[in-house]
C-alpha cells in the first residue's frame, strides 16, 4: 500500500508575508493611494526630464552645457539636431502628464497626444526669450555678488541660475496649462538647491536669489524687474478662503507682490496678497503682512546692549 506524503508545514515566512500583502491589497489601504492613469497610460519620466532638462539647458547656453562648444558656423546644425531629439521627447511627456491628471471620460486620446505635441512646439517657440531673461539673471547675479568674477561663473555655478533656469521653463508650461511636468520641473531643482519656488510665479527679468538656501517663492507671487532676494526669505500665503465643504479655494492670489527693485534680506517673510512697493528694502528676519510704500526701509528694531540687571546666558557673567 502507498505511503502518503507527510504533509509539510507551510513555511512562517511565507505566511507573514501572505498576510503582508493582502494587507496591502485590502480596499481600505489603497483607496487614497492607488492611482490609476487614464488608459493605463504611463507615468511621467523622471529619468526622460532630466535628460530633457539637460538638453534645453544646452540649447539655452551652449558651451556652458552639453557637448563641447561647436564652431559657430557648425551650432545651427547642432542646435537644430538637439531640438529634434528634444521635441517628440517633450510632447510623450506632456501627454503622460495630461494622462495623469485626466480621469477618463476627457476628449479622445489621439486629441490629447496632438494637442501635447502642439504645447510641446509653443514651449520651444519660446526658448529665445527664456534665453534672454535667463541672461538677464546671469547679469544681475554678477552685478549683485561681488564675490562672482564673470556672468558665465553664475551661470555654471549658482544655486540661484539653476533654479531659475529650473524656474522660467516650468513657468512656460505652466502657462500652456501643461499639468504636473513644470511642478515635477521645479521640485528637481527645489531637490538640489533647497530653494522652492513654484512653477506658477511670475517673476520678472534681472532677478536673483543670494545664496538662496530656504527661499520659497509661493504660486500666486509676483516678482518685479531687478529684485534681489537672500537666503531663508519666504514669499508665502497668510491664510486661504474655504469652501462650503471646508476646503480650501484653489488658484486665488494669496501671495505677496513685489515691485521692481525690491530686496528682501535674509529669513525675512513676507505674507499674504501684499505690495511691496518699487525700490524698498525688507530687512533680515522682519515678519511682514501688510503693504509697504514704495522706497520704504522696514527693520527689526535694532540690537541693544543689555541693561545692568537683565540676565545673561551662556557668559557666566551675569545670573
Amino acid at each position: 500500500m502507498k505511503q502518503l506524503a507527510t504533509p509539510v508545514p507551510p513555511d512562517p515566512d511565507n505566511v507573514a508575508l501572505e498576510r503582508i500583502v493582502s494587507s496591502l491589497c485590502s480596499e481600505k489601504s489603497l483607496e487614497r493611494v492607488w492611482h490609476r492613469t487614464a488608459q493605463q497610460a504611463s507615468m511621467p519620466s523622471r529619468d526622460v526630464l532630466k535628460e530633457l532638462m539637460d538638453r534645453l539647458r544646452a540649447a539655452l547656453f551652449p558651451g556652458f552645457f552639453g557637448p563641447p562648444s561647436p564652431r559657430l558656423e557648425s551650432l545651427h546644425h547642432h542646435l537644430a539636431v538637439n531640438l529634434e531629439t528634444l521635441y517628440p521627447l517633450l510632447s510623450e511627456q506632456i501627454r503622460c502628464g495630461g494622462c495623469f491628471a485626466c480621469d477618463g471620460n476627457a476628449r479622445p486620446c489621439q486629441e490629447c497626444a496632438d494637442a501635447a505635441g502642439q504645447k510641446a512646439m509653443a514651449f520651444l517657440e519660446h526658448l529665445p526669450e527664456l534665453r534672454f531673461l535667463l541672461a538677464s539673471d546671469a547679469q544681475a547675479a554678477y552685478e549683485g555678488d561681488p564675490a562672482a568674477k564673470s556672468p558665465g561663473e553664475t551661470i555654471f555655478c549658482y544655486p540661484s541660475m539653476h533654479v531659475m533656469i529650473h524656474q522660467r521653463i516650468a513657468h512656460c508650461l505652466f502657462k500652456l496649462d501643461v499639468p504636473l511636468i513644470p511642478r515635477i520641473i521645479t521640485e528637481m531643482a527645489h531637490a538640489g538647491t533647497g530653494i522652492d519656488i513654484h512653477p506658477g510665479a511670475r517673476i520678472g527679468e534681472e532677478f536673483f536669489i543670494d545664496h538662496g538656501t530656504g527661499v520659497v517663492i509661493g504660486e500666486t507671487s509676483v516678482i518685479g524687474r531687478g529684485c534681489r532676494l537672500y537666503q531663508g526669505v519666504t514669499l508665502g500665503a497668510l491664510s486661504f478662503p474655504k469652501d462650503e465643504q471646508g476646503n480650501p479655494i484653489k488658484g486665488i492670489p494669496r501671495h505677496p507682490i513685489l515691485e521692481d527693485n525690491v530686496t528682501v534680506y535674509a529669513g525675512a517673510t513676507i505674507l499674504g496678497r501684499v505690495t511691496v512697493g518699487k525700490g524698498a528694502v525688507i530687512g533680515g528676519n522682519v515678519w511682514l503682512t501688510h503693504d509697504v510704500e514704495p522706497g520704504a526701509r522696514i527693520v527689526q528694531q535694532r540690537s541693544h546692549s543689555p541693561a545692568d540687571n537683565e540676565r545673561l546666558l551662556g557668559n557666566g557673567k551675569k545670573a
